[in-house]
């Protein structure tokens, strides 16, 4: 098999469920290799297969190419597979830009609403920082829905922006955030598309627990309900 995905837990990892769920969209054969997480996010172990001792990291075998970064993992796969971008300039720059954004910006719902697929928890007031997050969605999901006709973000088909906005819909359905209008019924679409809910589903039946992501997610908040009991 050509290419080889190291990932951490399903219940957890925003990060890794993005190029998995491109790699499902495109019905590109892969080996997967869930890796636990510990209490270190650098975890010595993972460097025997990771430069940067991070999950998630992609391995192609026909090429020994080593990628690491979740955004440049989604870029690599696209040299080869070029519709995972949609095929329209306009679109394509579109989702580029809204996938950087997601990449590198959102840091409030990041830290305040750490993903855990197999909960619903209590969000209460969203602080400041929070509401500008969930604001820049609404405009986000509403103008690329509105240029480029939707049902997906870029378009008429599901593409890496689309996956990159994947743990975002996680964790709409974990807080109970609710967008206004187009923007919720696509975080609506997101969350039920058939390889987001493979990886929800493979989440919610893990049954190791790492104590610091299930705190962080909590801070003190009430559960609303646990999928897993």
């Amino acid at each position: 098999m050509k290419y080889t995905l190291y990932i951490g837990n399903k219940r957890y990892s925003s990060w890794s469920m993005r190029p998995w769920v491109v790699l499902k969209a495109l019905n590109i054969p892969f080996e997967e290799k869930l890796q636990f997480f510990k209490p270190s996010l650098r975890q010595p172990d993972f460097l025997a297969f990771s430069p940067s001792g991070k999950v998630p990291c992609l391995h192609d075998s026909s090429t020994s190419i080593v990628v690491w970064d979740s955004l440049a993992m989604c870029e690599y796969i696209a040299e080869a597979n070029p519709t995972a971008w949609p095929a329209e300039a306009a679109a394509r720059a579109f989702a580029r830009c809204a996938s950087a954004e997601m990449h590198s910006g959102f840091s409030a719902i990041r830290d305040e609403c750490s993903m855990n697929v197999g909960l619903r928890i209590e969000l209460g007031t969203p602080s400041e920082a929070l509401q500008r997050d969930i604001d820049r969605f609404n405009t986000l999901f509403k103008e690329g829905l509105g240029k480029f006709g939707g049902p997906w973000l870029a378009g008429k088909e599901f593409t890496i922006v689309d996956a990159m906005f994947a743990p975002i819909a996680s964790r709409c359905k974990t807080y109970g955030i609710v967008l206004d209008g187009e923007a919720r019924e696509y975080v609506e679409r997101l969350f039920e598309y058939p390889a987001v809910q493979e990886w929800v589903r493979d989440g919610i039946r893990e049954t190791q627990r790492e104590p610091f992501h299930e705190d962080d997610c909590l801070r003190g908040r009430k559960v609303l309900e646990d999928l897993t009991e």
